[in-house]
C-alpha cells in the first residue's frame, strides 16, 4: 500500500475493520499495522481464548512476529469472558497503543465489541462463581423450562423478553438477579461511556458477495481441519468444560465434540461446523447493518483504497 500512508510514530484516527468471518479482516489489518508501524488489536469473541487458535483462524505466529497483536488468545477457555471484560481490556490495549505512538487498528466480527467500543456499554458486575455453578447446576438438573419459570418468578420482565428454549440467556437473566438483586435489563440502562468518541475513529466494514463468502468459509474450514483443528478440538473436550461456556459453543467446537463421541462422523460434523459458520455470517451482515451505521460498507477488493484514506484522514 503505497497510498496515504502514515508515518510510523504518529497517532491519528483508530481504525476500525469489521466484516463476517473469512471476508479477508486479518490480511487488512496486517497490512495496515506493517504501512503505519500500528497495532492489531483482536475484536472477537473466539479468537481471545488460548484453546482455539486453529479452529478460530487466529493470525498464525508468523503473522503475530510482523506487527504487534494485542487480545488473542490471552483468555483461557474455562473462563465466562464477557463483553465488559473485553472492554477493560481494550482500553488498557488501547492507552499502551497511544502512549507508544501507534495507530490503534481494531479487527473483528464480534458486533457487541464494536458497539460497546464506539457507544459504550452496560456494566453488570462479576457474577461470583458459586452462584454461577449453582444456577448451571439447576439447568442441568430441572431443565431450562424449570429455570425460565424461576425466571419469571425473579424478573418477569426479562423472562418475558427471552425464548424459552435459549439457555445461555435464560441462565445469564437468573445469575444477575441472584447475584445482584436487579434485573439485568436494569444493569443494561446503566452504561459505561465508549473507549472512541465521535470523530477518533474511522471504520469499515468489508461486504463480499454472498456465494463468494460462502464458499471461503467452506473452503477455510476444511483447511482448518487439515491444520489440526480436531486434535485442538480434542484437546479442548478433554478438559470437560461447561459446554455453556463460550468457548464450548465456538463454531465448529461441538458437531466435533459430538464426532469424537462417536455420534457423528467426521464428514457430518464438518457440514454442521460450515452450515453454522454461513448462519453465523449471514447474522453479522444484519447486525452490523442494524446496529452500526457508521460503519462504511466495501468490498473487500475495494479496501485497499478505503484504507489509503482513512490513514490520509489521519494525518
Amino acid at each position: 500500500m503505497s497510498e496515504g500512508q502514515v508515518s510510523r510514530g504518529h497517532v491519528g484516527k483508530a481504525v476500525l475493520i469489521a466484516g463476517p468471518t473469512a471476508s479477508g479482516k486479518s490480511a487488512l489489518a496486517l497490512e495496515l499495522a506493517l504501512a503505519t508501524g500500528g497495532v492489531v488489536i483482536n475484536a472477537d469473541s473466539m479468537q481471545v481464548y488460548r484453546d482455539l487458535r486453529t479452529i478460530t483462524a487466529r493470525p498464525t505466529g508468523a503473522d503475530e512476529a510482523l506487527a504487534p497483536h494485542r487480545l488473542y488468545g490471552h483468555v483461557d477457555a474455562a473462563v465466562n469472558f464477557s463483553a465488559g471484560a473485553w472492554v477493560r481490556d481494550a482500553a488498557r490495549v488501547l492507552e499502551a497503543a497511544t502512549a507508544e505512538g501507534r495507530l490503534p487498528i481494531f479487527i473483528g466480527g464480534t458486533g457487541l465489541y464494536f458497539k460497546a467500543l464506539t457507544a459504550g456499554l452496560s456494566v453488570v458486575p462479576p457474577i461470583p462463581a458459586e452462584v454461577r455453578g449453582d444456577v448451571r447446576a439447576r439447568l442441568e438438573r430441572n431443565g431450562v423450562e424449570a429455570l425460565h419459570a424461576e425466571l419469571a418468578h425473579r424478573d418477569p420482565r426479562a423472562a418475558e423478553r427471552l425464548n424459552l428454549r435459549d439457555r445461555t440467556r435464560i441462565a445469564r437473566a437468573l445469575e444477575v438477579v441472584e447475584a445482584t438483586g436487579r434485573s439485568l435489563l436494569d444493569w443494561h440502562r446503566e452504561g459505561q461511556p465508549p473507549l472512541l468518541s465521535k470523530g477518533s475513529f474511522r471504520a469499515v466494514f468489508l461486504a463480499p458477495e454472498r456465494d463468494e463468502l460462502y464458499a471461503r468459509i467452506d473452503a477455510r474450514f476444511d483447511a482448518m481441519l487439515g491444520a489440526g483443528a480436531l486434535r485442538e478440538v480434542e484437546r479442548l473436550a478433554a478438559r470437560h468444560l461447561d459446554p455453556l461456556l463460550p468457548a464450548m459453543k465456538a463454531h465448529g467446537v461441538p458437531a466435533l465434540i459430538r464426532h469424537l463421541r462417536g455420534e457423528l462422523s467426521l464428514d457430518e460434523a464438518a457440514t454442521i461446523g460450515r452450515a453454522d459458520t454461513r448462519h453465523y455470517a449471514k447474522r453479522q451482515f444484519t447486525w452490523f447493518r442494524h446496529q452500526l451505521p457508521e460503519f462504511e460498507w466495501v468490498k473487500p477488493e475495494e479496501a485497499r483504497g478505503w484504507l489509503a484514506g482513512a490513514t490520509a484522514d489521519a494525518d
